[in-house]
């Protein structure tokens, strides 16, 4: 005897579309799809190559983001929310600070030549001071207020210190710029350079300070200077007698 044959029933959901929807269904989709090209427009190259090795970074930046207002002009000041408070040291005026430079240390400013700053400035030394110092004591000469005449003395003394100073710094860079000439010669010559120390450039100041003080004449005085100054720094140290002890 023949079984009946069993039938599976499948529902089967059919749609019905409107032609007018459907057009409009892709009229949306058009739509997206040129919006997604305008946001992959402006994502960098280096985000892209992010997202398609990891895939962890998002391309196109999320819409409900809030964008941070810019200033039109980096001069005016800042639009800050007024439900946060503000700080107490808060910068009202955003005022352009200023870039100090050391021309010492700045490449900028480029390298020091001492021996073109002497020359471009020796009218100082020997001109300019010399004469100030003469109207110092001109009006030192004049002056009856014991407090001016202090300032005046103080400030020809400075004048007598910057004189001294340059005096001998010309004296030591004469004597240098005489051992390189001296050393550069025997270099061609084959011979090893011997680099002068500054105990031996202070030395031939003193030497050559001797020798000018023999030709003017003041030497002697000089030594006799020099001798009292030593014998006075000296008895500083020699013990006194006790006022108790007898003679």
């Amino acid at each position: 005897m023949e079984q009946p044959r069993r039938t599976l029933a499948k529902s089967v959901n059919t749609k019905f579309e409107d032609p007018e929807s459907s057009s409009s269904s892709e009229e949306d989709d058009e739509e997206e799809e040129e919006e997604i090209e305008q946001q992959l427009a402006d994502v960098t190259f280096g985000d892209l190559q992010k997202a398609l090795s990891n895939g962890s970074q998002a391309v196109c930046p999320n819409p409900k983001e809030e964008k941070k207002g810019r200033r039109a002009n980096k001069n005016r000041p800042m639009e800050v929310s007024s439900k946060k408070p503000v700080s107490r040291f808060r910068e009202v005026i955003q005022a352009p600070k200023k870039v100090v430079r050391d021309p010492r240390f700045e490449s900028l400013c480029g390298t020091l030549n001492v021996d073109g700053f002497r020359k471009r400035y020796d009218f100082l030394f020997s001109k300019e001071l010399p004469a100030e110092k003469e109207e110092l004591k001109k009006q030192v000469k004049k002056s009856k207020d014991p407090e001016v005449i202090e300032e005046l003395k103080k400030r020809i003394s400075w004048i007598d210190k910057q004189l001294k100073s340059e005096s001998a710094k010309r004296t030591e860079a004469a004597i240098l710029a005489a051992h390189k000439k001296k050393e550069r010669e025997a270099a061609k010559q084959g011979k090893q350079p011997f680099f002068i120390k500054k105990s031996e450039i202070r030395k031939q100041r003193l030497i050559e300070k001797y020798k000018n003080l023999k030709e003017s004449g003041k030497l002697e005085s000089f030594v006799e200077q020099r001798r009292k100054k030593n014998a006075t720094k000296d008895h500083r140290y020699l013990p006194y007698r006790r006022p108790d002890h007898p003679e």
